[in-house]
């Protein structure tokens, strides 16, 4: 995972900070984290900063957090709403690119972001398996 996050976090290196003042949580750990949360199924910003309270100190210290002072909902969402979404998609979307490249079998390029069934889950013996709807919580939390 560190090396996933470290990637992540040279993706969004260029975005604009848009807070003016002195700030405790940078950016790109935050919005990092943020995305982290977001691949694990996370989607409200409440969601967002459970996953982040919630988080084991190791991971919490990869990402740049110290394990003691963690962003709060609000700091999260006040800041990824005030971030460009023109510039943070272009940020994104570059570091899945390279993710998918530097990963794809045989030159094969895809990334699975949604869909009804799982894709390779269909064999010429077995139908294709269903995948899960996404929800803001995964099973098992509030």
């Amino acid at each position: 995972m560190p090396e996933t996050a470290a990637g992540l976090a040279a993706a969004l290196a260029n975005l604009l900070d848009p807070r003016t003042r002195r700030v405790r949580h940078g950016l790109v750990v935050v919005v990092t984290a943020a995305v982290c949360a977001v691949v694990a199924r996370y989607r409200s910003y409440t969601a967002i900063a459970e996953w982040v309270a919630d988080v084991p100190d190791t991971t919490a210290l990869a990402l740049g957090i110290a394990p003691h002072r963690r962003p709060s909902e609000a700091m999260i969402r006040r800041l990824l709403q005030a971030l460009d979404p023109d510039r943070l998609t272009t940020a994104v979307s570059g570091w899945l690119a390279a993710r998918t490249a530097a990963t794809s079998p045989a030159g094969r390029r895809a990334v699975a972001v949604d869909g009804k069934t799982m894709r390779g889950s269909r064999t010429t013996d077995t139908a294709a398996r269903a995948a899960k709807p996404p929800s803001d919580h995964p099973a098992g939390t509030h």
